[in-house]
């Protein structure tokens, strides 16, 4: 009988459960949140069994359970902010099922009537979820995401504590936790490990997924043992949207016009979600949001030395996302779950470039084009059950999620001129170069080189997961044991096809692909590049063309790669609440089996021997490690408002794909100098060897909830991070002997984060709400340069991040006005140079009009201050990029049942 693989076992241990027959336990009470007309739920709402101290809170679909209760008569207590507390007393019998449902709300009026708008709603269903989690943890709900004119989730996260965002063409893409790099984040859909369709990397790029297909947002600061182990800077969990979450069926329709001032462009967007209700035991959700934006951005850049750079940008996006959602609820014991999710994000970008080398009379001119289309891909499906067995839940996931990244038919041109007339002045903040009239004439630029790149990236995991929960008793006090495990297949592929063309250009030069001036606020562009006539000179030409046959097999090789994972894991945890203390404790273990496939390719160049050729190797590695992670959440609530929290965690983050992958790209040039030949060899190399991060991590935090809708919050956080992946040159080390150059990836020494988070949020009786946090931490990291360490601060570590919310809302309008704001951050190391972030500050403003109950207009505008992304090195006036995209303006309209 051949061998099951570890997947293989999860699945059918999973799906074994749904053959037994399950039975009810003896004495519970399963109960429900809603409001006087049973058209809304509550989530996070804590309820307490007073004779018993038994502590629990509702869940998404506003349902909570208490399990193996003894007969007798209990006194709900339910708090929930926002609302009046509400207490209502229930007789339980010993193999009965008590089902009452309790309605909220606030001096008599209904608290559907209290929270009128989304402003509200949002803001109390994100604090009091927070308030119930074992967790150090913020969340984002549905409501609230819609009061900001943020288009993905990425942007979306910016506004709570400790967050922030990297952009791309100005929009929001990576989320950063307390300044940690994405890539040592954990992101989860459904609860699935979303792989990353970006090559080399494990950051997810959130801006794929529409923010309109989202139900909630949750960052965890601090994990629990049944929580995934690679989370150092956090872990983001986004579910999207199900027909249980509401009482009735719902439908929504969005019809968006979006005006960028920079490229003087309109966009639309379209987005529609239903929920529907078969019967009290099964139901479909289902959403779908489709956007195309045409924007563009001017940047001028720099090496600091001796080179600038001018480039315009004109850029399609088109994101398409759709999620439908089944859940079928057979009995009161038993649910089942069917979660889908698919987007769609392409990128169309036509970019030209003036490249500026300042040598004297050696100086340059390259314009350069680049013509190509990425699309990125992830879909996701979770299939799984929740049962009740006797005194145990059990619960089960099966799951498949795959990422992808396809760049096919890119183009570049690069046309070049020398030129000895030009200068500029690299110490200010944009770079003007002075230039003659030769150097805007496209005549005088001949054509260089042509490459063409199919590139390709395939990153998929297959998992499965089972859990084990039963109420237990602490002597005089009640806890829950949990434990399970979890089994992960993960495999990431680079595929690339790289194609010079370097010769045989006689006779071309830029004038015959002359088109209109860019429209570049920065400077003098010239005349621009036009891109279909580069893309069809291209293909009908191509097969005359003369290949650069080595330089082509050299990058193709190089850059592609198979990397594998299998991880393992299994945990126990215990939650004991001790009068007002809840301990939520345990020990997880993970064990990784790791394998890399690629190449080591060499290019020789020879004069001594006039050999010129390419040698490719296959490269494999493969090795494992574990691991065993103890934690500890505690909450401790002092009174009705005030909950001290405190977690001792440890966590990892496994290396980059890229950094682990078994890829080298030699270069052995032997050339004569004088009498004699010299041979000079450099090389780049992947580390299959790398051990992951590991980091000890401390949080203490007070939370004051004074009885509204509202938070009053601090906290402190430090990180101790070993393994901390540095660059360093290892030529000359065991293994690279003779080598003038060898740039790898290591293990370096730790490196710590310590800060501070306070957070207040407010809304009033009148109206207006208040939102303001602030995070200001410090960071410590070693690297190497030159062989010699050097102390700096952990990259895209910013000292100071904060969000401030200005908002008002009655039964006519909604108005919110938000400004982000990040200081400067330390990039990467540059030569001898240190490349630089400058601050970041961005003010948006969402305004929304209701006509009726069922329709709204709303106006919003996107960095009003036009407010330009800019880096520098080592001082603030000595320009590395340079780059505005404008203003954004949208209005829309919104229907909804």
């Amino acid at each position: 009988m051949p061998r099951l693989s570890k997947l293989t076992q999860h699945c059918l241990a999973a799906l074994s459960l749904s053959t037994f027959a399950l039975t009810a336990n003896a004495g519970e009470i399963a109960g429900q949140l809603t409001n006087n007309d049973n058209s809304r739920v509550f989530a996070g709402a804590q309820v307490k069994i007073q004779e018993l101290n038994l502590t629990t809170e509702s869940r998404r679909d506003g349902t909570f359970r208490f399990t193996a209760l003894p007969a007798g008569t209990y006194t709900l207590h339910i708090s929930y902010l926002g609302a009046q507390p509400v207490t209502e007393v229930v007789s339980v019998t010993e193999d009965g099922v008590v089902t009452p449902v309790i309605s909220l709300s606030d001096n008599g009026k209904a608290i559907a009537d209290i929270l009128v708008k989304g402003q509200r709603s949002g803001q109390a269903s994100a604090i009091n979820r927070q308030r119930v989690s074992d967790r150090i943890s913020s969340v984002v709900s549905a409501d609230a995401i819609g009061q900001f004119p943020d288009q993905n989730a990425a942007e979306a996260l910016q506004r709570l504590p400790g967050l922030s965002i990297e952009r791309d063409q100005g929009e929001g893409r990576f989320v950063s936790i307390r300044g940690i790099d994405p890539n040592l984040n954990n992101v989860t859909i459904n609860g699935l490990n979303i792989p990353s369709p970006e090559s080399g990397v494990r950051s997810v790029a959130l801006d794929v997924i529409p923010s309109e297909l989202i139900q909630t947002l949750e960052v965890s600061k601090s994990v629990t043992p049944d929580m995934d182990a690679d989370a150092i800077g956090g872990s983001v969990e986004v579910k999207s949207v199900s027909a249980f979450d509401y009482q009735q069926d719902t439908a929504k329709l969005t019809l968006q016009a979006s005006h960028n001032e920079l490229v003087d462009k309109t966009s639309p967007k379209v987005s529609g979600s239903y929920t529907h209700r078969f019967n009290e035991s099964f139901g479909v959700a289902a959403a779908l949001s489709w956007f195309e934006r045409d924007f563009g951005s001017d940047n001028v850049e720099s090496n600091g030395d001796d080179e600038v750079e001018q480039r315009d940008y004109q850029i399609t996006r088109e994101r398409l996302g759709a999620a439908v959602n089944f859940d079928f609820r057979p009995d009161f014991n038993n649910q089942y779950f069917l979660r889908t999710l698919y987007s769609e994000f392409s990128d169309d970008e036509f970019r030209q470039a003036n490249v500026f080398t300042f040598d004297g009379e050696n100086s340059e001119i390259e314009r350069e084009s680049k013509d190509r289309k990425e699309t990125q891909t992830i879909l996701t499906i979770a299939a799984g059950g929740e049962h009740q067995l006797d005194n145990w839940d059990i619960n089960w996931q099966l799951g498949y999620a795959k990422s992808d990244e396809d760049e096919p038919g890119g183009v570049y041109y690069v046309f070049k001129q020398d030129n000895s007339s030009i200068s500029a002045d690299l110490d200010t903040m944009k770079p003007q170069v002075q230039q003659n009239a030769e150097a805007m004439d496209l005549s005088l630029y001949d054509l260089d080189e042509i490459s063409y790149e199919d590139n390709y990236t395939k990153d998929v995991e297959k998992s499965a997961k089972i859990d084990f929960i039963r109420s237990v008793q602490l002597g005089d006090y009640a806890g829950e044991f949990k434990f399970g495990s979890k089994y992960r297949s993960r495999e990431k592929d680079r595929d690339s096809g790289i194609y010079i063309y370097d010769g045989d250009f006689e006779g071309i030069t830029g004038e015959a692909f002359a088109a209109a001036q860019p429209d570049w606020n920065i400077g003098n562009f010239g005349d621009g590049l036009n891109r279909g006539a580069l893309r069809s000179n291209f293909e009908a030409n191509r097969n005359a063309l003369e290949l650069a046959e080595l330089n082509s097999e050299v990058e193709s090789n190089g850059a592609s790669y198979v990397n594998k994972e299998g991880i393992f894991a299994a945990y126990a945890m215990l939650t004991a609440d001790i009068d007002a203390l809840r301990v939520v404790a345990g020990l997880r273990y993970e064990k990784t089996d790791f394998s890399t496939t690629g190449m080591r390719v060499e290019l020789v160049e020879n004069e001594q021997t006039d050999v010129e050729e390419v040698i490719n190797t296959p490269w494999n590695s493969d090795r494992d490690y574990d691991y065993w992670l103890p934690s500890v959440n505690l909450r401790y609530d002092l009174n009705d408002k005030v909950v001290l929290r405190g977690a001792y965690t440890q966590t990892i983050a496994r290396p980059k794909f890229v950094d682990v992958a078994a890829f080298q790209i030699i270069e052995t040039k032997t050339e004569e100098d004088g009498d004699n030949f010299v041979t000079v060899r450099e090389a780049e190399v992947g580390n299959p060897e790398l051990q992951p991060y590991e980091s000890d991590n401390f949080d203490l935090s007070v939370e004051y909830y004074p009885g509204a809708i509202g938070v009053v919050s601090a906290g402190y956080f430090y990180k101790k991070i070993d393994n901390f992946v540095v660059y360093a040159d290892v030529a000359g080390t065991e293994g690279w002997e003779g080598y003038d150059e060898v740039i790898q990836p290591l293990n370096g020494e730790s490196a710590s984060l310590h800060g501070l988070e306070l957070s207040w949020v407010k809304a009033f009786d009148n109206g207006f709400l208040v939102s303001a946090n602030g995070t200001f931490s410090n960071s410590d990291a070693t690297t190497l340069v030159d062989g010699e360490r050097f102390e700096t601060s952990l990259p895209n570590q910013s000292d100071r991040i904060g969000n401030l919310t200005l908002g008002y809302e009655n039964n006519l309008v909604s108005l919110r006005l938000t400004m982000t704001y990040k200081s400067e951050n330390f990039e990467e190391i540059d030569g001898d140079m240190l490349r630089m972030e400058d601050d970041h500050h961005q003010l948006d403003f969402s305004g929304k009009y209701y006509i009726n109950d069922d329709m709204m207009l709303y106006l919003n505008g996107v960095n009003l201050t036009d407010e330009p992304y800019y880096n520098y090195f080592d001082q603030r006036n000595r320009n590395a990029q340079y780059e505005e995209y404008g203003r954004t303006f949208e209005i829309g309209f919104t229907w909804q049942m």
